[in-house]
Order: structure tokens, then C-alpha cells, then sequence
């Protein structure tokens, strides 16, 4: 392997602090930011492992290689959350260093129903969701297609993350930041030796993630939406100095950025109460009249399915927030409160 190619592989974000880009194929992300970090015990511990494919690994082994270190000797793995561009490869580094996994209790839970699930009737289970929620006819044909096929692959965890512990980083003082919203579970990881934080995809440049809801896309009691709003609050306080993000690239200023976000997040809030002021709509019509990047009609149907989820939690925040109600069932509309 050349130096060039060595210095492509690993770039230095802060002391003791690598970032290394596992691709993430097929997806316009392009990437997956894992990083690495130095410790006393002699191999790194990761943030994120990135997609389970073999040209993620290789990547990987690369920027390992890059800083002088290789998968064999990676002590840990701490997984933001268990979307699998973060958390797909890392029961493959487990089984080449015997490494452990840490993952956040509530996405553990996610992890173990994944693992479990029978296609069939999650199918038609989301089927009867996308009835009541207004969808057409060839919508819900299509709705076996939304789960990724190496989901069922993500590793249970070895260590259940909790708010606020310092990790096992040995020489290094990171702690856990609980950061639902995202996901049930996500969590971000404050370097307090050095001020760096550690975003996952909770605070991200340029681009805001998914926020959809936990439970279905019609009932429940959880408000995904409420819990990101207060964890952006929450890592707007940290004395962070800096971000590194599991997408796109690191940047300063992580309280101003938080506030962007949700500014973006008021104003989607601000585009169903106008819709519903028109009349009562199901969720369908209100997520095919919202602004998404590539517009509904160009959307997959695994995007709108995403689309469907994001349009959901917002109007779940609305509920819990007195705002819009349910005014029928079969399919359930939604109106002004």
C-alpha cells in the first residue's frame, strides 16, 4: 500500500482522534465517518463501525492500517445507534479482535425485534398501518420492500450504554450523551479531555436526519420528535469545541447548528397546521404535500416510508402538544385541534 493511499485513509480530527470513511453503498450518503480513537490499552476503541459489505471493511482495515493499527486490535466498538451504515459491521470486527460492543439499552431492544422478525407478518402488519393512514392501493402492494435485507445481521451488544457513564476508553475521558430522537437509544459521546463531540447523525452539517416515530404511524404514546428537540437542547450545553459527525465532516459551533435544526423542525410543524386548516387529512396526503429533497413523486418507496415516518412524528408532537387531533378513523384523519 503506497503513502498516498495511506493519507487518503485516515485523517487526524484531534489528539488521538482519527476519522476514517467506510463507504455506504448505494445510498447518496456516500459514506459512514467511524472513528478511532487512541487509548492506553494499546488498540483503538471505534465510534461506529459502518456498513457490513466488504468494501466497507476493506476501508476500513485501510485507515486503520493508515495509523498504525489494524481491525485484529480494536478493543471496542461504541455504536451511536443501531441503523446498520453505523452498526452493520460491527459484529464482523467482533469476530476478528474479540472485541466488545456497546450500544444504548433502548436501540438494543430494536436490535433483538430486528433480529427476530418474520418478513411475512411485519408485512402485513405495515400493510394494515399504510391502510389506515390513507395510502393507495399499490402502496400498500409494495410495502414488503421497506426493510433493508441485513438488518436481521446487526450484533446484540456486549455493554448497554447509559446516559452519562464515562466509557471504557482507557487513557480517555468520553462519556455518553443520551440523544433519543433519531432513534429510541442513540447517543453521542463527548471527549471531555480534549472538548470534541461526537455526534452520530443526531448533528450533522448541512443536512437534518430522520426523525420518525418508535412505535406506528398512527397510535401510540411515544413523541420521537419532542425527546430530539430536548436532546438537541441538551447537547447545545456541553462545552464542545467541536463536531465530528458520522456523515459529511467535522465543523465548529455545535449550539448554533443545533438551533438551525430546529428552526427547520418549527418550520415543517408550521406546514401541516396550515394544511390541516384546510380540513381534515390522513398522514398519505400530508406527507405527499411536504417538502422532501428529491419531491414526493421522485421518492422510492423505501424514502417514503421514511417520509411517512418523519410526517408521523411530527404529527405526534402536535398531539401530545394539543394542537391537532384525531378527527376520523378508517382511514384516520387528522385535524386543528
Amino acid at each position: 500500500m503506497t503513502d498516498a493511499v495511506l493519507a487518503e485513509a485516515a485523517v487526524a480530527e484531534a489528539p488521538g482522534v482519527w476519522s476514517i470513511r467506510v463507504p455506504f453503498p448505494d445510498n447518496p450518503l456516500g459514506y459512514t465517518l467511524v472513528y478511532a480513537l487512541e487509548t492506553a490499552a494499546g488498540g483503538p476503541v471505534l465510534i461506529d463501525a459502518g456498513w457490513d459489505d466488504p468494501v466497507s471493511l476493506a476501508a476500513l482495515e485501510r485507515g486503520l492500517s493508515a495509523i498504525g493499527t489494524a481491525v485484529s486490535d480494536v478493543q471496542g466498538v461504541l455504536v451511536t445507534h443501531h441503523h446498520p451504515d453505523h452498526h452493520g459491521l460491527a459484529g464482523r470486527i467482533r469476530e476478528l479482535s474479540g472485541c466488545w460492543i456497546g450500544l444504548h439499552a433502548e436501540d438494543a431492544k430494536v436490535v433483538d425485534m430486528v433480529r427476530t422478525a418474520e418478513r411475512g407478518p411485519w408485512t402485513k402488519r405495515y400493510q394494515a398501518l399504510l391502510e389506515l393512514c390513507g395510502a393507495p392501493a399499490e402502496a400498500i402492494a409494495s410495502a414488503g420492500t421497506t426493510i433493508p435485507g441485513n438488518a436481521a445481521k446487526l450484533a446484540m451488544p456486549d455493554v448497554l450504554i447509559e446516559d452519562g457513564a464515562l466509557m471504557d476508553v482507557p487513557g480517555r475521558a468520553l462519556r455518553a450523551i443520551w440523544t433519543p430522537g433519531h432513534s429510541p437509544g442513540h447517543t453521542c459521546f463527548h471527549l471531555e479531555d480534549t472538548g470534541e463531540l461526537l455526534t452520530g447523525d443526531h448533528v450533522l452539517p448541512g443536512i437534518t436526519p430522520v426523525v420518525t416515530v418508535y412505535d406506528d404511524h398512527v397510535a401510540g404514546t411515544s413523541d420521537p420528535l419532542g425527546d430530539f428537540l430536548a436532546s438537541l437542547a441538551k447537547v447545545a450545553r456541553l462545552a464542545a469545541t467541536r463536531a465530528l459527525p458520522a456523515h459529511r465532516a467535522p465543523f465548529d459551533d455545535v449550539a448554533a447548528r443545533t438551533a438551525e435544526i430546529a428552526e427547520h423542525h418549527a418550520q415543517r410543524l408550521a406546514q401541516i397546521e396550515r394544511q390541516l386548516a384546510e380540513g381534515p387529512k390522513t398522514l398519505w396526503a400530508i406527507a405527499e404535500r411536504m417538502e422532501w429533497n428529491k419531491g414526493w413523486d421522485r421518492l422510492d418507496t423505501f424514502a417514503r416510508h421514511l417520509a411517512l415516518g418523519e410526517a408521523g412524528s411530527h404529527l405526534r408532537h402536535l398531539a401530545v402538544a394539543g394542537r391537532v387531533r384525531l378527527s376520523a378513523t378508517e382511514p384516520i384523519e387528522f385535524s386543528v385541534a
